[in-house]
């Protein structure tokens, strides 16, 4: 047996410990190219690598129909078509294979939206939150992970977010102060403060919008224009 099909093998016969490592947020406004997916043991092997990002993308579509409140990691396992062994050999928890699925479905999201490097500062989030409502599930997905880390003093969600959080933070508030240099933004708002806003008002809105979806969330977000405008 090559070293190549080990793997294969190793999530067969059972559970492995699955690690979470947080990479730079599949959401960072302005990156170029979002970095892969990391939460939950890619394996060393690219066989199974491969393995992990063809797992997620049927996660996805298992979501996208039935939606992952009361889905038990076997029965999720069942719906992808894969061993409940094998499911493990990558994901540890089924908390741990949610936050998966929600980065690497917002990485397909950012690899498809390609370059926001050029956009404003007033609008990455409203166009980070309209693409989060063309993907079924995405926003509700993240609502009820962001629950679960507020629950918990540790573990896969809380590590992710709290990480996520920070990182758009600082990357909207460094695009305040390019667009500050520039003339886009008035020049007495504090960046931070500011960045700090508009993200809480994004996540609002888009829970709003779960509730009663005629809520004008592009037109709400890009008021911050005005709002910001010299």
């Amino acid at each position: 047996m090559s070293t190549e099909d080990a793997p294969a093998e190793a999530a067969e016969k059972g559970p492995a410990v699955a690690t979470v490592e947080p990479g730079p947020s599949a959401v960072e406004p302005g990156s170029s190219a979002a970095a892969p997916p990391r939460i939950g043991r890619a394996g060393s092997y690219s066989k199974g690598i491969a393995r992990r990002q063809e797992i997620l993308d049927r996660a996805i579509e298992v979501f996208r129909r039935r939606g992952a409140d009361g889905t038990s990691l076997r029965r999720i396992a069942e719906a992808i078509g894969i061993s409940h062994g094998a499911l493990l050999h990558y994901f540890s928890s089924r908390e741990e294979l949610l936050v998966a699925v929600y980065e690497h479905a917002e990485y397909r999201r950012d690899l498809e939206r390609g370059d926001q490097s050029h956009v404003r500062s007033v609008d990455v989030m409203a166009n980070a939150a309209l693409a989060n409502l063309e993907v079924p599930g995405l926003v509700q997905l993240y609502s009820t992970l962001v629950a679960t880390s507020l629950e918990a003093e540790a573990g896969p969600a809380k590590e992710y977010f709290t990480t996520r959080f920070e990182q758009v933070r600082t990357d909207l508030e460094q695009r305040l102060r390019d667009d500050q240099a520039t003339g886009l933004v008035r020049d007495d708002v504090d960046p931070a403060r500011t960045a700090a806003l508009i993200v809480a008002a994004s996540d609002g809105l888009q829970i709003q919008w779960l509730l009663e979806p005629s809520i004008e969330l592009q037109e709400t977000l890009e008021t911050f224009a005005v709002l910001l405008a010299p």
